[in-house]
């Protein structure tokens, strides 16, 4: 392949790089690559970034296309692949490769360094109305023996309380005057209407 400077006359000689392949313009290839690069710069100094309404991604200057709807609403897509899916009303969603997936389904994040902060909940004895702490401590502090006894002795307690109240219950209709010892069938008491007895032999 023959250099740009030797097909021309008056052109500059070709500078050769010993380490790099030249090209046609007899630059070298790392000069070309600083010189996109460069482009690119100026080109995202001037230019705002577009984002695609489908992909998510950016749209660089002088790439991608504008859709405006019937409503002046504005759409912006990467690729004529962007444009067809979303005119096919496929949702960004359910697709792999858009930005919305992969943020949907943690694909590309990095793993969280930092250790998340555990609450330990801290406990505080408190008293009960009409009972002291002391007196909850020595409760919980009772050997199984001692509690078993007490409980023995209040189940004795309860019983003889119910044998001593049966027996006034049973001495209070033992006095009671005749009147009221009147006697009603249950029917009656419930608020049933007695029928009449019969004059009639």
């Amino acid at each position: 392949m023959k250099h740009h400077a030797d097909l021309t006359k008056n052109a500059a000689p070709v500078e050769s790089c010993s380490f790099h392949t030249t090209i046609g313009l007899g630059v070298c290839a790392d000069a070309a690559t600083n010189y996109k690069q460069q482009r690119r710069s100026l080109y995202l100094a001037s230019n705002t970034l577009e984002n695609c309404s489908f992909s998510g991604y950016k749209i660089y200057p002088s790439r991608g296309r504008v859709f405006i709807r019937g409503d002046s609403k504005t759409f912006r897509f990467l690729s004529s692949k962007t444009n067809s899916l979303f005119d096919q009303e496929k949702n960004p969603r359910k697709i792999a490769w858009t930005r919305i997936y992969r943020k949907a389904h943690r694909k590309g994040l990095k793993e969280e360094t930092s250790k998340k902060r555990t609450r330990r909940a801290v406990k505080y004895n408190r008293a009960v109305v009409g009972v002291s702490w002391e007196a909850i401590n020595a409760r919980r502090n009772e050997k199984t023996d001692v509690r078993a006894a007490a409980r023995a002795e209040a189940a004795v307690k309860a019983k003889e309380k119910r044998k001593k109240e049966a027996a006034e219950k049973k001495a209070a209709r033992a006095n009671a005057p005749a009147a009221e010892k009147a006697k009603f069938s249950k029917q009656q008491a419930r608020g049933a209407v007695s029928k009449p007895k019969p004059t009639s032999r």
